[in-house]
């Protein structure tokens, strides 16, 4: 008897007190890398992942007469401003992607970067 409130007691004692890792427990956000944004490397997979694949904003549908298949099509957008102001959810602009979830502020800041270097054709 006198043993078992013994091992009870060191179990307890064991199994209440541990310690983690901090960075295990509250992982570093991936960082946003928009050191070097480029149209086909960054602003085009993020129009196509969101805007055009979905079937919305190609070509073939042209959503709103709108399409972000090429690069001629996206300036378009960007140019009367409509591209920023539908997916950073600015009143008075409808919202994109219709019906989905805000693009994350790496994304957004991304095409931005792109808008504020001239738009090019990268």
């Amino acid at each position: 008897m006198k043993y078992s409130i013994i091992f009870i007691f060191a179990l307890a004692l064991l199994s209440s007190c541990y310690y983690d890792k901090a960075q295990e427990i509250y992982p570093a956000s991936v960082a946003c890398d928009t050191t070097d944004v480029k149209y086909s490397t960054h602003v085009v997979p993020i129009l196509n992942q969101n805007c055009a694949l979905g079937g919305c904003h190609n070509t073939a549908s042209k959503a709103a007469g709108v399409a972000y298949d090429t690069h001629a099509e996206t300036l378009i957008t960007v140019n009367n401003n409509k591209l920023m102001n539908t997916i950073k959810h600015v009143s008075g602009f409808s919202q994109m992607p219709k019906g989905g979830s805000k693009l994350s502020d790496c994304d957004i800041n991304k095409i931005q970067i792109w808008i504020n270097k001239g738009a090019l054709n990268n």
